[in-house]
């Protein structure tokens, strides 16, 4: 189980359409008499990092060490830029300085409550020239061994063509430095050769030409654009419905982290740093795709273009309603989880840890000990009720969830409505079923399919005169 502790500052090239977010506030009070449009009256004006700059930005508030490479106009939204990234420590030496384009500015018009009523485009898209492409490739290739991570952020503003996009990818894997996307381009051939893709559903169906409307067909189109442009995994972000991973393992859902949405701007950036930095700090890639949807979940409750810190991430991550939100699966991530995690050895056990205490604890470390996973199958209110009798549990279904995830060693729980775990163990197909307790002349449930499959089961002692119904008996007592 990783800690954001082990998030350290890593070196990582983004190379994209570099803009400027500016923000007009003002308000509409009356149409104009020249013609029949809202008249605007600007109060006040701001201006962010977007596009690139902002996938940089959030980069940088994640802690890492980021460089940004494209091209500017010669001024003066190319010099804010410019500015703006030296204040992150950006030297902008892999920037060029274009007298031919203007810099790709957004200038988004806000009325009250935030009511975006008009958004005026300042761009050229027209593709960089060869000689471009080459003076970039070129910067890049004499410093591309300084970096741990490059990512590509195409906004298809003329920057990402065919060749300089496969230039970046070859350079990238001739030193085995792994390249990451967020993609726009029907055209997908020039994505070729990176290890993620990150589409949203739209960018799927156009890439494709297939439908995306069920999970099924998400998947189908996922691996079809993953073999198509020889990728590892393709990380599908799907709105409300949260995000889908398709790799060498089984398909891994995301759910949405369920916040309020205030507004979406900029989450895919967001998203997309920070599973690059959690890829450069080496977490699985479904952690780093658990921690990326958080991060995506903090940014649209923010308004406009803007950054996630790390500490917004953790609070969202270990606040109360969040706590077990990564560890507590159920469905498809059930049925499938002996398959996801083929090469890890599993460690199961079960219970109503309906007051959780030392016992639990103590009993819980050596049983994570035994293995890679440590799996917890808990009992459901319902069946709590049915094995203790009434007046339990003491504590909701929910309750000792949170509470279980709450611990490091423990990495997933799954809530079971039957009276024994038997067909969860059948499920999860566990290398270890671990019991506590004196089982010395009792048949564990489970045991037979554990064996069969060639795995074992270990009793572990609880700790003596330590459980719940000691605890209510002494609480009922004082």
């Amino acid at each position: 189980m990783f800690s954001l502790n082990d998030i350290n500052a890593k070196n990582i090239l983004v190379i994209g359409d570099i803009m400027l977010d500016t923000y007009y506030h003002g308000d509409v009070k009356r149409i104009s008499p020249e013609a029949p449009v809202p008249v605007f009256r600007k109060k006040s004006e701001r201006s962010v990092p977007g596009g690139s700059a902002n996938v940089a930005a959030n980069l940088f508030a994640a802690g890492q060490n980021v460089k940004i490479m494209g091209v500017l106009g010669n001024d003066k939204a190319g010099r804010n830029l410019r500015d703006m990234l030296r204040q992150w420590g950006d030297d902008t030496k892999f920037i060029l300085t274009s007298d031919n384009r203007p810099t790709i500015e957004k200038v988004r018009f806000m009325a009250a409550n935030n009511q975006q009523v008009l958004r005026l485009d300042i761009e050229d898209t027209t593709p960089i020239t060869h000689e471009e492409a080459e003076s970039l490739l070129a910067k890049l290739r004499n410093e591309i061994n300084s970096f741990d991570i490059i990512l590509l952020s195409d906004y298809l503003k003329g920057l990402l063509t065919y060749e300089f996009t496969q230039g970046i990818i070859t350079l990238a894997n001739e030193k085995n430095i792994p390249v990451i996307i967020d993609v726009k381009d029907v055209k997908s051939a020039k994505y070729s050769g990176a290890i993620l893709l990150k589409p949203n559903l739209d960018e799927l169906r156009n890439m494709t030409g297939l439908k995306v409307d069920t999970d099924d067909e998400i998947i189908s189109a996922s691996e079809y654009l993953r073999e198509k442009c020889n990728v590892k995994y393709v990380l599908t972000t799907c709105g409300a419905r949260g995000m889908v991973l398709v790799g060498d393992d089984a398909p891994y859902f995301i759910p949405s982290t369920g916040s309020e949405v205030f507004d979406v701007t900029g989450a895919g950036d967001t998203a997309i740093a920070y599973l690059a930095a959690c890829m450069a700090n080496g977490l699985t890639m479904r952690e780093a795709v658990n921690l990326a949807n958080i991060a995506a979940g903090v940014q649209v409750t923010k308004t406009g273009t803007s950054s996630v810190y790390w500490r917004e991430v953790q609070e969202k991550l270990f606040a109360s309603s969040d706590a077990t939100a990564h560890k507590l699966i159920s469905g498809r991530a059930v049925d499938e989880f002996r398959k996801t995690h083929a090469n890890e050895k599993i460690v199961f056990t079960n219970g109503c840890f309906d007051i959780l205490h030392i016992g639990h604890i103590r009993y819980l470390q050596k049983a994570a000990e035994l293995g890679d996973i440590l799996v917890i199958g808990l009992n459901s209110d319902a069946s709590v009720k049915r094995l203790k009798g009434e007046g339990r549990p003491i504590n909701s279904v929910n309750e000792r969830a949170e509470m279980l995830g709450a611990l490091s060693f423990v990495d997933y729980v799954i809530v079971f409505e039957e009276d024994t775990p038997l067909e969860l163990i059948r499920k999860i197909q566990p290398d270890i079923l671990v019991k506590g307790g004196d089982y010395a002349n009792e048949y564990v449930v489970g045991t037979n399919e554990v064996e069969a499959r060639g795995g074992k089961l270990i009793l572990l002692p609880f700790v003596m005169g330590k459980s719940t119904t000691n605890i209510i008996e002494r609480a009922k007592m004082s």
